[in-house]
């Protein structure tokens, strides 16, 4: 079979019917079709004890099966560098990341595979209306911004790559236990003499073990939007994780991830390293802990490739562009918060005007 046109049919489904194109309906989970009305149902199961997890070793050792390998079409935007799925017919776009016009050759991206992904649950109806309601909720957000939104410019789907880490882990440490006592002193203040309470701290060394069992630790693995705005649309239910299936894409984007697993790796041990030191703290006791030392050893350390869904907007407005997202399962909204210099040069006109009336009525009634 020609390679390239496995690539480039891999997530589009024809219609039983009238052979158009199928695409996933969020909150139905199923396919449908916009010519012919058809529906395709897509079979949802668990796995017995959840989905796969692949050891991390072996994929930093270049050791992975070709099974757990895919290659896809990648349009790389020249501005933000978002590597984003398309079809073999697209040469031309617009980024859904930044709103740049993208104008090139079609590459094939080879990637670890996405073990799972959470399906889309609000259509983009539902999420526009969620955008149009919070941009509504700005202070001092320029009527144009919303109303540009409100107009019904297209939102795009798209699936967001993370890597989710399993770690155990058996830390060690050194430090002290801090205990609080308090001595009276006399002490002279404005020529009279008075007793007064001083705190102090009793240290003493303090040593032990702690463990803790680390599950889907998530990280960010796209470069594309600021990460504020990503975390901002947590928390995600990654216990409805379905098993990563193609059908899920249909009529949607997936970005190719731009942190390498090792990077994300590094990220996801300095969050356990914050925990874990949070851990000796409480494990210390006392009213406060100094930690000299703490030493952990790793094991049964796995990952996952995972896709989670965002509605994307990017607005050109006035020059500037303006970027939100939506979660797709529980629309939360996040984005760059637009500001109308008109709005605020007229509530600092207001502002200065009730000051003056008040303090024209508190002069007269004195």
């Amino acid at each position: 079979m020609d390679t390239d046109a496995a690539l480039t049919t891999e997530h589009r489904f024809p219609c039983d019917t009238c052979g158009s194109d199928l695409r996933f309906d969020p909150g139905d989970h199923r396919l449908i079709c916009d010519h012919c009305g058809g529906i395709q149902a897509i079979e949802t199961s668990q796995p017995t004890g959840g989905l796969q997890e692949l050891d991390l070793r072996s994929a930093l050792d270049d050791r992975l099966s070709e099974a757990d390998i895919e290659e896809t079409r990648v349009i790389i935007c020249p501005n933000c560098g978002a590597q984003t799925e398309f079809d073999s017919d697209t040469h031309a776009a617009e980024c859904p990341f930044c709103a740049t016009p993208v104008v090139t050759d079609t590459g094939v991206h080879r990637h670890i595979k996405p073990k799972g992904l959470l399906p889309f649950e609000l259509d983009e109806g539902n999420a526009r209306g969620a955008l149009v309601d919070w941009l509504g909720g700005l202070w001092f957000a320029p009527n144009g911004v919303a109303e540009y939104a409100r107009k019904g410019r297209a939102m795009n789907g798209i699936y967001v790559p993370y890597w989710t880490f399993d770690a155990d882990t058996k830390s060690s440490y050194r430090g002290q236990r801090g205990t609080h006592y308090y001595e009276t002193r006399t002490v002279v203040r404005d020529g009279k003499r008075q007793q007064v309470r001083v705190r102090k701290t009793r240290w003493r060394s303090a040593s032990g073990r702690v463990a803790r069992f680390f599950d889907d630790v998530l990280v960010l693995a796209s470069r594309s939007l600021p990460k504020k705005y990503t975390d901002g649309l947590e928390p995600w239910d990654l216990s409805a994780l379905e098993p990563y299936k193609p059908q899920y894409l249909a009529g949607f984007r997936a970005e190719g991830y731009q942190v390498e697993l090792a990077d994300g790796f590094g990220e996801a041990r300095a969050y356990m390293d914050r925990m874990i030191l949070r851990d000796v703290k409480y494990d210390i006791g006392g009213d406060e802990q100094r930690v000299s030392d703490v030493d952990t050893t790793l094991s049964a350390v796995t990952f996952k490739h995972i896709l989670l869904p965002v509605w994307l907007a990017a607005y050109k407005y006035r020059g500037k562009t303006y970027r939100f997202v939506v979660n797709g399962r529980t629309g939360r909204v996040q984005g760059e918060r637009p500001y109308s210099a008109w709005k605020i040069g007229f509530a600092v006109f207001i502002g200065l005007i009730l000051a003056l009336i008040a303090g024209f009525v508190i002069a007269n009634s004195q």
